[in-house]
């Protein structure tokens, strides 16, 4: 995760509406088991997305996908992605996890909660084991039927990387053995499921885990695009982020190794209400 929006109003809202239902490292994830009964819209391969994680607001002239988070209604007649924290709390729900989840949130050697190192109002999920792995799964059931309940098509989870700021508590192959449940629970709800940024696992992230499409953030800013496009194809939306882009969005628009499905948003990614908000697209 290189951003995260800021969601006042949203994260209040989650914590009246999360939750419901050994240290070995994991093997690695077998291959995905085939979807369930439910089957799922795939994100279409063209189209002009919108990033609105900041809270919801009429789509610009053009948008075709949205993605908002689950507390959120979709976007009517858009192809709506719904915005779920899947290796990480979101901020201000840690007491929830506490309460029915204690076991699901990473500790250190002495008892303390590990937390993301920039964003220290996230607690990482500890994925180690398949009784917490499980119970992570358990936890985040009731957001991602929310969002199907709510009308979305998808799903994305985000963190997946986690085990990348955990001070080598967590491991990548325990990630994806959870990622493989998440999508397994996103199909069995009827919905695509996205992978959030992660490039360094090149095409193991789709093949092992059977995610459908991904969100990237920045991969223009990194030169990262690639190793999204060749695993994914055309279903790569790709945001990139005013405060930090180092070139002209003429010139990233020019690129030819560029997702077609590139925009520019502000940081924050506020609503238009606020003199910060930007959208562009190319």
């Amino acid at each position: 995760m290189r951003t995260r929006s800021v969601l006042l109003t949203t994260a209040i809202a989650l914590v009246a509406v999360l939750g419901s239902a050994g240290c070995a490292e994991a093997a690695a994830p077998a291959a995905p088991a085939a979807s369930s009964a439910s089957s799922h819209r795939d994100l279409p391969t063209s189209g002009r997305p919108d990033y609105q994680l900041g809270g919801g607001y009429t789509p610009p002239s053009g948008v075709t996908i949205v993605e908002r988070d689950s507390t959120d209604r979709p976007a009517a007649g858009r192809y709506s992605i719904c915005y779920v924290n899947g290796f990480q709390t979101q901020p201000g729900t840690l007491a929830e996890w506490e309460r029915r989840a204690p076991s699901a949130l990473l500790r250190d050697d002495s008892g303390e909660l590990v937390a993301d190192p920039g964003w220290p109002d996230e607690v990482l999920l500890d994925t180690r084991t398949a009784a917490e792995r499980a119970a992570i799964t358990a936890e985040l059931t009731t957001s991602v039927a929310r969002c199907a309940d709510r009308g979305f098509d998808a799903v994305e989870f985000d963190n997946l990387d986690s085990w990348t700021r955990s001070g080598k508590r967590l491991t990548r192959s325990a990630n994806l053995a959870l990622a493989t449940a998440l999508v397994r629970l996103g199909h069995e709800h009827g919905l695509a499921v996205g992978q959030k940024n992660t490039p360094q696992l090149g095409k193991a992230g789709r093949q092992s885990t059977g995610f459908d499409f991904v969100v990237a953030e920045e991969c223009v800013q990194y030169d990262e695009c690639s190793a999204y496009t060749e695993a994914y194809g055309e279903r790569v939306i790709d945001v990139e982020y005013a405060d930090t882009l180092d070139r002209s969005w003429a010139s990233v628009c020019r690129l030819r190794d560029r997702p077609a499905m590139t925009i520019l948003r502000d940081r924050d990614l506020v609503t238009p209400a606020s003199d910060e908000y930007v959208f562009e697209h190319c």
